[in-house]
């Protein structure tokens, strides 16, 4: 597997560089059985995980890029990498021009991270106790401090919540809180890693429509990880996909749908008793007599939904099939889910 890195993005100004990145962690493997305690305190077996491979990427300023990748395969620690947190074991990382190593005080007041189970809120204060904490430790100018929380307060709607205490607040109140206080030094870059982890319907709205207003319009670079893939696609123009440490995929939504085909699903709906089952037979009798073919994916007394390759059948010749059939009364035609998409293509490299 080799690391792929977009051409076209080299050119301008470079947020992100990632040069050859290896990431390697011990860990001292213990059997846990009696018989092997004196093995285990004298002798413990030594294993070396790489989590980051040779990793090669770079963002442009403005980006909005999705991370993404199985459990394992080193997204976090990428992000705590670009942040300052950890170390790599060899490779060289440039943030804003400047090394996390070296630089990592000058680099935090130009940056910012929400981590998605972790919260900076004070437990016990109301949250504009720690907005203005913040403000206070990290010396925010006072006209750029007040233009910011206006931001926040309005596009997140915190109103009513900058007198609640951080111990009071639902779990996307917090994640509002949380994302809110990261941006009031207003970053020209930030580091969300599962920001909609947990979140309810609304909450995951506000906040992905609150990031996408602030890269479209304030240029802010995002780069995000989630498990999350249809909200990746919503949110980013670009996305990352890794696989055990590597970077396999690095390029738009689109290119990765043709990594499996062009899928698509449509969706008929029908009207009268029996007419599923003949609707069914006599698709797959003029399917099969073009030589074409389409999975049944499911079916219920009014309606069956079918999977097929547009670079095999293309929706047009679908739908003169589906026009033949008698008793369609409704058509839905969407793209194969992204997460069906990103988990053959797991299922693949794994393999």
């Amino acid at each position: 597997m080799s690391n792929v890195v977009r051409q076209d993005i080299m050119t301008a100004d470079t947020a992100v560089n990632l040069e050859d990145v290896s990431k390697e962690f011990t860990q001292w493997q213990r059997s846990g059985k009696f018989k092997d305690l004196l093995r285990n305190l004298v002798k413990p077996e030594k294993k070396v995980v790489k989590a980051l491979d040779h990793v090669s990427l770079k963002v442009n300023q403005g980006e909005f890029v999705a991370y993404a990748g199985a459990n394992g395969a080193g997204k976090s620690t990428t992000i705590k990498i670009l942040s300052g947190i950890l170390q790599p074991t060899s490779g060289a990382v440039t943030v804003l021009g400047m090394s996390p190593e070296k630089s990592r005080v000058e680099l935090m007041r130009r940056i910012g991270v929400v981590f998605g189970q972790r919260t900076e809120l004070w437990w016990d204060h109301p949250i504009s106790v720690s907005f203005e904490w913040k403000k206070t430790v990290w010396n925010i100018p006072r006209e750029v401090y007040r233009r910011q929380l206006e931001m926040v307060t309005e596009l997140l709607d915190l109103g009513d919540l900058l007198n609640t205490f951080a111990r009071e607040l639902s779990l996307g109140q917090r994640m509002r809180a949380d994302l809110a206080m990261m941006l009031l030094h207003n970053p020209e870059l930030i580091f969300l890693d599962e920001p909609t982890l947990g979140l309810d319907v609304l909450a995951k709205r506000q906040m992905i429509n609150f990031l996408k207003r602030i890269n479209r319009e304030q240029g802010t670079t995002i780069i995000v990880t989630s498990h999350d893939m249809d909200d990746l696609e919503e949110m980013a123009q670009r996305i990352v996909l890794l696989s055990r440490g590597q970077i396999a995929f690095d390029g738009s939504f689109d290119e990765l749908r043709q990594l499996t085909g062009s899928l698509c699903r449509i969706r008929l709906v029908f009207q009268g008793a029996g007419i599923g089952e003949n609707v069914h037979g006599r698709l797959a009798e003029l399917l099969n007599g073009s030589g074409k073919s389409a999975r049944l994916l499911a079916a219920n007394h009014n309606s069956c939904e079918y999977e097929f390759d547009t670079a095999e059948i293309s929706v047009k010749d679908m739908l003169g099939q589906i026009a033949q059939l008698d008793g369609i009364v409704d058509i839905e035609i969407n793209k194969a889910p992204i997460e069906q998409i990103v988990a053959e293509l797991y299922t693949r490299w794994r393999g």
